[in-house]
């Protein structure tokens, strides 16, 4: 709303309305009011609960194996970061942008989805929530839903290859025409692209850029769906799942920033991607949505994100990534996510076939580090496991730390992939 008024007021030549067309000022600006937002709407919401007893209640001294002693937290924390996203992009965004639409698209969906799983849960008295099947049909929903979005829209082009060259002392930038593209950046690699289409050269011409397009919006489906489940199993400690994705998103601020700008898509040799800038300011202000939220959830919790949440902030990371043609970067980017899914499915399949050996002693991979071997030699009397630890159970607080330094290290070396190649 205010990019619009301050554009009319720019061309009443009213000082300093300029600055709103500027994507850093936005950007900005956004951090500050999800902050704000965010610490306060966050004091409010959480009273509020309490008031309401609208409380967890599956952490308690019986049912909570790790003995934190969190009962009586309230959940349903998302809501915190999502009206904390939702506040700045609706008064600095361009919501005519399809890329604000389809990001605000992709907070509602799988926040409407966790909000359903943890009324469930709190009012329903059911530990279960929603359905797996359900949950997994919103997240395959939005994955079409933005795939073939992607496809199909008129404004969503890219310039695949641009050039600044000085002519008369002057940058001038040549860019390929606007184009549909099943390219994508790739890490380590001299040209940078992938061109889906390429691998179904054996189709002909006709088909391969039909199958590519399949490919794409089917690989779209998949990581919104893996994505968004990585970062709800994160969700296990004060903080952690918060505290990774705000490190996530500042590196997706970069590469927005990169990607939306003609002069520094030709210094990367990236694909540039006209009108993506509102991505810039849309993720800005889910790193300050998530900060924010921290101020409550760092431990002792006072409150808990919940899958309104987890499911909301893992999809935001997934589609932005894919709109940006950045989404084979997750696996190293999303690492602690990766490994959150492998541990998880390690077990389950040992539990399921009666394997005497696993990787892990609990999942997900964190809980691992607060169960010591001979609590998992316990249950498991006949069974062993690959990393036994030291014997010591590890405190949630050093546990979330640790991960949020490995997720800065790997944040890290996926912007140093825009040079090591």
């Amino acid at each position: 709303m205010l990019y619009y008024l301050f554009n009319y007021l720019e061309k009443s030549n009213l000082p300093g309305a300029g600055m709103f067309n500027f994507v850093t000022f936005r950007a900005a600006m956004a951090i500050i009011i999800a902050l704000i937002v965010s610490i306060w709407f966050g004091n409010y919401f959480i009273n509020l609960l309490k008031r309401k007893k609208i409380v967890e209640t599956q952490r308690d001294e019986k049912t909570d194996p790790y003995n934190t002693q969190k009962k009586g937290v309230p959940t349903m924390g998302g809501v915190i970061i999502i009206v904390s996203i939702l506040v700045p992009c609706l008064l600095l965004g361009k919501i005519s942008s399809i890329y604000m639409i389809l990001m605000l698209v992709t907070t509602l969906l799988l926040g409407f989805i966790g909000f359903a799983d943890d009324y469930i849960k709190t009012f329903r008295k059911n530990k279960d929530g929603l359905k797996p099947a359900v949950k997994l049909g919103g997240q395959v929903l939005l994955g079409l839903i933005v795939g073939l979005t992607l496809r199909f829209s008129p404004s969503v082009v890219v310039n695949e290859k641009v050039e600044v060259k000085i002519e008369n002392c002057q940058e001038v930038v040549v860019k390929t025409p606007d184009v549909k593209s099943t390219r994508t950046t790739i890490p380590f690699v001299k040209n940078h692209n992938l061109n889906y289409a390429n691998l179904f050269k054996w189709a002909g011409d006709d088909w391969m850029y039909k199958l590519g397009w399949i490919f794409f919006v089917a690989l779209t489906v998949f990581i919104v769906a893996a994505v968004s489940n990585g970062s709800n199993l994160n969700d296990g400690m004060d903080g952690m799942a918060s505290g990774n994705s705000a490190i996530i998103g500042v590196a997706l601020v970069v590469f927005a920033y990169v990607s939306s700008n003609a002069v520094t898509a030709s210094h990367f040799d990236l694909m540039y991607i006209p009108g993506s800038e509102e991505l810039v300011v849309f993720l800005a202000a889910f790193v300050g949505a998530l900060i924010g939220f921290l101020w409550f959830n760092s431990f002792p919790a006072q409150i808990f994100m919940g899958d309104t949440g987890s499911l909301t902030i893992g999809g935001i990371i997934a589609v932005s990534a894919i709109i940006m043609h950045k989404e084979l970067l997750l696996p190293l980017l999303c690492g602690v996510f990766l490994l959150e899914i492998l541990s998880d499915l390690d077990v389950k399949l040992f539990v399921k076939t009666g394997k005497k050996h696993r990787i892990w002693k609990k999942a997900p991979v964190h809980d691992h580090f607060r169960t010591t071997y001979d609590e998992f030699k316990t249950k498991w009397p006949n069974s062993t496991v690959a990393f036994k630890g030291n014997g010591f159970k590890q405190h949630e607080v050093k546990i979330t730390i640790r991960f949020w330094i490995i997720t800065i290290l790997l944040a890290a070396f996926t912007i140093l992939t825009l040079k090591i190649r």
